[in-house]
């Protein structure tokens, strides 16, 4: 027999931020969040109470174990954008019985009702910062850090509800090509002369943040509005993101190119893998994890693409090109074994084809599912 309980206190609070971390417990491909950053979804002064609404589920068993969890965010600024009455649900977690999972979607979609919307979709997060899709290929292959592992089984119950594809994202491990051509180098070179650009510099990365984060959002806010899942940057949110990363960024791998007025027309942010570094500690922060923290950004055998970002008029242009030179560049000097792409659209080929000027191989597939209540 299992029951639902609607997180309300802080023990409840912990059993839900506690469960994935049982769950998966010596699995060698999951890859848990910081917990002190997790732990910020139940605070009041959360940076998206402003613009959403969101509810948290746990299911137990009769001996009053946890065998399940889910959240449920109704994003109003996304719906707002697309005139939709959607609720996302997200960190969603369960034991493999569809029992459980029925008790924990019914939850959600009676919430989604109360609120008066029609539209179950996810895993989304509050936005497209945070984790998002189910993984449904790739199951033996390490997370990224800015993604969820999800066992393969998890699909079957969620299709079992009636919930279909919306949207399908791939990732790819990226290697240096095989022949040591320098033609993307050639070509980098050859456009930045042609349009009077150049890479931007800074002295540390204190200083790189200061000079260049205003206009790095302005771009994002440009270049993403049309991509599937993604809200407008608030200022709180971008707090939140510079605090989260700051300490991982090196200047080593990052790019940004400048026009003759010094202004951003593309940029190019990779991340120092961290996945490894947080695993045994179950994403706390013990002194040995930040030992390997430390480690990983200046050593990284891995590299995550977490953002990048062109002018819509220069991307006519090919100026990615110097971006995907100075990737290839990283791969090429033997210090970091590949990069992950993280999640790219399925039909989004002017990002993938990118990828093809590399060693690629495509190993992660995750979704997004839809489901339309009856309301």
């Amino acid at each position: 027999m299992f029951y639902i309980k609607k997180v309300e206190t802080k023990k409840e609070q912990k059993l839900f931020l506690d469960f994935p971390l049982k769950l998966y417990k010596g699995n060698p491909y999951f890859v848990p969040p910081l917990y002190m950053d997790e732990k910020k979804i139940f605070s009041k002064n959360y940076v998206y109470n402003d613009t959403c609404e969101h509810v948290y589920f746990l299911c137990f068993n009769d001996k009053k174990e946890v065998v399940g969890r889910i959240s449920a965010i109704l994003q109003k600024a996304s719906n707002e954008k697309h005139n939709e009455k959607r609720v996302r649900f997200t960190r969603f977690d369960s034991i493999d019985n569809q029992e459980v999972a029925n008790l924990l979607f019914k939850s959600i979609e009676s919430w989604a009702k109360e609120k008066k919307m029609d539209t179950i979709v996810g895993p989304l997060g509050f936005s497209d910062l945070e984790r998002e899709g189910l993984l449904i290929e790739g199951f033996d292959e390490l997370a990224t850090f800015e993604e969820q592992y999800n066992y393969p089984y998890y699909q079957k119950l969620i299709e079992n509800l009636g919930y279909v594809k919306e949207v399908d994202w791939i990732e790819s491990k990226l290697y240096a090509p095989e022949d040591n051509s320098d033609r993307m180098e050639r070509i980098s070179n050859i456009m930045l002369r042609r349009y009077k650009l150049h890479f931007g510099t800074a002295k540390t990365t204190a200083k790189f943040l200061d000079k260049y984060k205003d206009q790095i959002f302005e771009i994002l806010d440009t270049t993403y509005v049309d991509i599937y899942g993604t809200v407008p940057f608030t200022d709180s949110m971008k707090k939140m993101m510079i605090s989260n990363f700051k300490l991982l960024l090196s200047l080593k791998y990052i790019a940004i190119i400048l026009d003759q007025n010094d202004k951003i027309v593309c940029f190019g942010i990779c991340l120092p893998s961290i996945a490894r570094a947080v695993q045994k500690s179950q994403g706390h922060l013990t002194l040995p994890c930040i030992i390997k923290l430390l480690k990983a950004r200046k050593h990284p055998q891995i590299i995550d693409l977490a953002l990048v970002g062109v002018l819509p008029e220069y991307a006519k242009l090919g100026v990615s090109a110097a971006i995907l030179a100075h990737i290839m560049k990283m791969l090429k000097n033997g210090d970091v074994e590949y990069a992950e792409t993280n999640l790219n659209l399925e039909n989004n080929m002017e990002i993938r084809n990118n990828w093809k000027n590399f060693k690629q191989i495509e190993h992660k597939r995750r979704r997004s599912f839809v489901k339309k209540l009856d309301v």
